[in-house]
């Protein structure tokens, strides 16, 4: 048998005592990411890159005339932009999938061009292990990330969950389930005419002020779409910053940290080539080595796509001060994904801000919704000086 002929294999092992006891002894630690952190410098191109990465045309992130009128008074990242500074790394449990599964991120400052942004990790610990209908059993890594500025300015924590799960198992009883969807999707070209200009009619909401009073609790936002997804789409996440490890390398860059780490990559039966292990969101083979079906999304990018949906609706006067959402089902390259949400609520907060909850979701065209999510977002009031973009930003010199 060629190569060529195999089909990709990775690492497989079972969770036992000994695994367990190890990552136990891990709780608790600052873990090493200097070989995880990609955008630390808030450059012009490095946001711009990013902005494209996640799809975002909002001007404030591009545009400098644009951005020095806003409240900010001089350009700025869109909020996601420190999961492209440091989003996760790859980390114990050899011989396990994984599988990003949920976040819930906060933020207390913007990132202007120009700024460093420093991050760091905790590993707090692991749920588990626990039956699974999906493997034989899994266990839930909890992480914590946190990201200041040149001035140790606290700008954003994350705290995210990993499910690990047992490959080898997890792939029989794929196998043995029921049917997978059509992949590709099937779509007509009279549907993706009506899909791509439902986009290119989404508007970001930009210099005009969204005031408190005038949202009602029960109304909807502006859905924004997704796809449908392709592999330029998953690359530029990549490139903007959205990878862990290994960074996108290649030839003996890439040889050499795969001698180092082989548990970073597989050896892809068509090409021969060792591609990362990264790249089941974008390479067939990867996929399913990893017992998935098709390429899919990666989960710190469809949280991306949920706060970009959120600064497009809520306009550059607003500040959103927390995100949560949980990744559930693949989205699947050839899929799209529609991004809504409902008012929930609306307070003065324990900050004395204006603030709106929100329930958002995202859907496929399946009509599965696989991400189920919640924010709070500071709005601007008629009835309070300044906005809560404007009491964030920094006093320029």
């Amino acid at each position: 048998m060629t190569i060529q002929e195999r089909e990709a294999a990775m690492p497989q092992a079972v969770i036992d005592d000994e695994m367990i006891a190890a990552m136990e002894a891990k709780a608790g630690a600052q873990l090493r990411i200097d070989h995880s952190v990609n955008n630390e410098y808030a450059s012009r191109i490095a946001v711009t890159k990013f902005a494209g990465g996640i799809g975002d045309i909002n001007p404030l992130w591009t545009d400098q005339d644009h951005a020095r009128a806003s409240p900010y008074g001089a350009p700025v990242a869109p909020p996601s932009f420190v999961i492209g500074c440091f989003s996760g790394i790859q980390f114990g449990w050899p011989g396990l999938g994984s599988f990003h599964s949920r976040s819930h991120l906060t933020f207390q400052r913007p990132v202007y061009w120009g700024d460093m942004v420093n991050a760091g990790c905790v590993y707090e610990g692991f749920d588990g292990p626990s039956p699974s209908s999906f493997a034989g059993r899994t266990v839930t890594d909890r992480f914590r990330n946190t990201y200041t500025n040149q001035d140790g300015t606290l700008i954003a924590t994350i705290d995210w969950e990993v499910i690990n799960f047992e490959r080898g198992s997890a792939s029989s009883r794929r196998k043995q389930a029921k049917a997978e969807p059509v992949l590709p999707h099937p779509w007509s070209e009279d549907e993706l005419k009506e899909i791509e200009a439902g986009i290119l009619a989404e508007t970001p909401r930009g210099a005009q002020p969204r005031f408190w009073e005038d949202v009602t609790v029960g109304a909807s936002l502006d859905v924004v779409t997704k796809g449908p997804i392709g592999m330029t789409d998953e690359i530029a996440f990549v490139a903007g910053g959205g990878t862990p490890i290994p960074r996108l390398k290649a030839h003996a860059a890439a040889l050499h940290d795969y001698a180092a780490h082989p548990a970073w990559s597989f050896r892809d039966p068509v090409t021969a080539a060792q591609e990362p292990i990264y790249s089941v969101h974008y390479n067939l083979q990867a996929a399913r080595a990893m017992s998935v079906a098709f390429q899919y999304d990666v989960g710190f990018q469809r949280q991306c796509w949920q706060l970009h949906h959120l600064t497009h609706w809520a306009g550059d006067h607003a500040w959103i001060k927390e995100a949560r959402a949980e990744y559930r089902k693949f989205v699947y390259l050839s899929d799209v994904v529609r991004l809504g949400g409902t008012i929930t609520g609306k307070r003065v907060d324990e900050d004395g801000e204006h603030v709106i909850d929100i329930a958002t979701e995202a859907v496929n065209q399946r009509d599965e919704v696989v991400m189920p999510g919640s924010a709070v977002i500071a709005l601007p009031s008629r009835h309070t000086e300044g906005s809560p973009a404007a009491r964030r930003a920094r006093e320029r010199t």
